[in-house]
């Protein structure tokens, strides 16, 4: 196929170096423009520009897809296909009509279930025991269009967003291939029921409510790991929580009813929730043995909800 690929963080460039490796022949690759990012507000190419780079594919980062000129570019390619991962832009009709084969989607969910910017997030803070990918032929909806082909992924009780993240690039990077090789394909209507939206996470989501049920903590804590990574405040001290797990221990919710090598148990509204890996402002994240030796948390102090 002689395609162009849009994309930007790591879950697309994932996808780009198996389409490359399968001998595809990429004549383009979109991505948004570089941004600063991190503690030093450094500007980076993002992964799928890197990767474009190195292998001296063009690189095309207009600010959106009504730019006269970009849309130039695409129809003077004359591409099969265009290959969209996690690009962040909205392709208007002008650009979804100009491949021969359309424009197709990786989507980390198994569409309907999770239409939007964060399905992996959501999932797991939705209790979800599966997941999966879908390669969809797009159209103006929000991830509204016909699937290709799909994938079912398990989640675990103990992955993280980071952990689920990896496990569905690869199945997207593997399923993608696949279509490729077979388009033509005929594509499945999305079922009318059994649509949900996955919101883009706001850092707020990411403030540990200890009124809630242990369970649903213990989600949150799994969700936000990497970003935004949740959050609390003891001793008037902001903390992430990287890993917890439910206890069966009873109190007042937000109070601290034992801190030992174990972890730093809270009360929840329903349970209690063990916080086995902690990171002051500043700081490494840390096991609770190692966290608790330079910082003393006693029980029976309260823990409070607080946003970074």
């Amino acid at each position: 196929m002689r395609l162009i690929f849009a994309g930007t963080p790591e879950f697309a460039a994932v996808a780009l170096r198996a389409i490359m490796a399968a001998g595809h022949e990429v004549v383009l690759v979109m991505t948004q423009p570089d941004r600063a990012s991190g503690r030093g507000l450094v500007v980076r190419p993002a992964p799928v520009k890197q990767l474009a780079d190195a292998a001296a594919i063009e690189v095309l980062q207009p600010a959106n897809l009504r730019d006269h000129a970009a849309q130039e570019r695409i129809r003077a390619l004359a591409a099969d296909v265009m290959v969209v991962a996690a690009y962040g832009l909205i392709l208007p009709q002008a650009v979804l009509d100009v491949p021969r084969f359309g424009c197709i989607n990786i989507h980390a969910s198994l569409l309907p279930r999770w239409r939007g910017a964060a399905p992996v997030q959501r999932a797991i803070l939705a209790g979800d025991t599966q997941t999966g990918v879908s390669i969809m032929q797009m159209d103006a909806g929000l991830d509204s269009g016909p699937v290709l082909m799909s994938a079912v992924v398990p989640i675990a009780g103990d992955d993280n967003a980071s952990v689920l993240h990896d496990r569905l690039a690869a199945t997207g990077a593997r399923l993608v291939i696949e279509v490729l090789a077979q388009l033509p394909l005929t594509a499945q209507p999305q079922p009318e029921g059994g649509i949900t939206y996955a919101a883009k996470i706001d850092k707020r989501e990411a403030a540990l409510d200890w009124r809630l049920p242990a369970e649903q903590l213990a989600r949150q804590v799994r969700a936000f790991d990497p970003v935004p990574g949740a959050t609390c405040v003891i001793e008037g001290k902001l903390l992430k929580v990287w890993r917890a797990q439910t206890a069966a221990d009873e109190g007042r919710p937000g109070t601290v009813l034992a801190a030992d090598r174990s972890g730093v148990v809270v009360a929840c509204g329903e349970g209690a929730l063990r916080l086995t890996e902690l990171q002051k402002a500043g700081g490494k994240r840390l096991p609770a043995a190692l966290f608790l030796a330079g910082t003393r948390i006693l029980p029976g102090i309260r823990c409070l909800t607080g946003t970074a």
